[in-house]
């Protein structure tokens, strides 16, 4: 079930309410998109895109990269909550993401981009839980749990494309002790732009964006 039916919950409805009073930078794009099914009574989801400013300089683009990153933040919520969840909000995150072939080559890599989700939800290292939470008015972090994998594509014969392309990808899901959820969907797209190799920008409202 998506947002926008009459019979959805007051606590769901305001998760998501929460999720499009967050402020993300400008070089990301937010956006609804259709949800996954039967993963729980209730669910909605966000894409995200990163869109890199325009360079005009041939020089200042790199050439093993296409720098191109994107992910998907799915809320899932159950009334009835789940053992393994602890609790009734569950947060479901995926990114994809170029990287240059020197990041590629590191063997610490998934390590690092581990700790980029980690400080941005403020989970202490080796930590499933954050302890203080992310704020005064954001939920605290449980059951954090995920995988990281980096990889490289090498293309051979007519296909378009650079000779070789590196990725990597983050999955991860985590419990929110509340539905104050805008530090959740900051703290993602953070990371994304950690994957982008953004450098540090301000930021823009996502309230012009209304639930669908």
């Amino acid at each position: 079930m998506t947002t926008g039916a009459q019979s959805e919950p007051a606590d769901f409805t305001e998760a998501v309410q929460s999720l499009h009073t967050a402020s993300v930078r400008p070089e990301i794009e937010v956006g609804s998109i259709r949800p996954p099914q039967r993963l729980a009574p209730y669910s909605y989801a966000l894409g995200a895109e990163v869109t890199p400013p325009d360079i005009t300089d041939p020089a200042l683009v790199p050439t093993d990269s296409a720098g191109s990153a994107f992910g998907r933040l799915v809320l899932l919520y159950d009334p009835a909550g789940h053992e393994a969840w602890n609790g009734t909000f569950r947060l479901v995150a995926f990114i994809q993401a170029e990287v240059e072939a020197d990041l590629a080559a590191d063997p610490l890599l998934p390590e690092v981009a581990w700790s980029w989700l980690a400080e941005a939800l403020g989970v202490p290292e080796g930590a499933t839980e954050s302890l203080p939470p992310l704020g005064s008015d954001v939920s605290a972090v449980l059951a954090l749990g995920g995988t990281v994998t980096s990889t490289t594509s090498v293309r051979y014969g007519d296909i378009a494309g650079p000779p070789r392309a590196h990725q990597l990808e983050l999955r991860a899901s985590w419990t929110s002790s509340s539905a104050a959820l805008a530090g959740h969907l900051e703290a993602f797209c953070e990371v994304l732009a950690s994957a982008a190799g953004l450098p540090p920008a301000g930021v823009a409202s996502l309230s012009r964006i209304g639930p669908q």
